[in-house]
């Protein structure tokens, strides 16, 4: 990952900005694909695998651990944003059953 030596706050803030944008996009883009998970899934039980969910935090935390990031900090972020994210899986799922 190359990070851009800044030369004024100005700059360190536009860049901070530029990745903000990014990461919204790309938590859209994995919305996205949880909705079209739910129209491979057969139960609700099946959205809600656990061993499915502590396998993605535990690589996520492993993969903060490489990139020099709070562990915790991850864990607490893709928690937040799974549970949500099931929540919407959940919805999908029961939206695409009643047609």
């Amino acid at each position: 990952m190359d990070i851009k030596k800044c030369e004024s706050l100005e700059e360190a803030r536009e860049q901070i900005d530029i990745i903000d944008d990014q990461i919204v996009e790309l938590i859209a883009a994995r919305n996205a694909y949880i909705k079209q998970l739910a129209h491979f899934k057969n139960s609700i039980d099946e959205i809600k695998a656990k061993d499915r969910i502590d396998d993605i935090i535990n690589r996520m935390r492993s993969r903060a651990i490489e990139l020099g990031l709070s562990p915790n900090l991850i864990n607490d972020l893709y928690i937040r944003m799974i549970d949500s994210m099931v929540d919407t899986e959940v919805s999908e799922f029961q939206n695409a059953k009643n047609y």
